[in-house]
């Protein structure tokens, strides 16, 4: 599970709930098919479909020096109805 970064918890985001989808903002090596196998294997759960997109990269200014923020992909995953993953650990 080293190429899932972490659940991505926005007002839009806590929207696609409702539809049963989620997002997590994922390495930018990674691919459709490898995330779909992943997903199903470690959560348990069917996986539907699912959208893939590159978030745009912010530029970054610390005095003098300019650089970029580092670059993420984000899933939107769509599961079968009845199937859900649970974003908050219970620790």
């Amino acid at each position: 599970m080293d190429k899932i970064e972490h659940p991505v918890l926005t007002e839009k985001t806590i929207r696609l709930l409702e539809k049963n989808q989620y997002s997590f903002d994922v390495d930018v090596r990674s691919n459709k098919t490898e995330m779909k196998k992943w997903i199903e294997l470690f959560f348990n759960v069917k996986v539907i479909g699912i959208n893939s997109h590159r978030l745009p990269r912010k530029g970054k200014k610390m005095g003098a020096m300019s650089g970029y923020t580092t670059q993420y992909k984000r899933m939107i995953i769509t599961l079968k109805s009845g199937y859900s993953i649970p974003l908050f650990s219970s620790k």
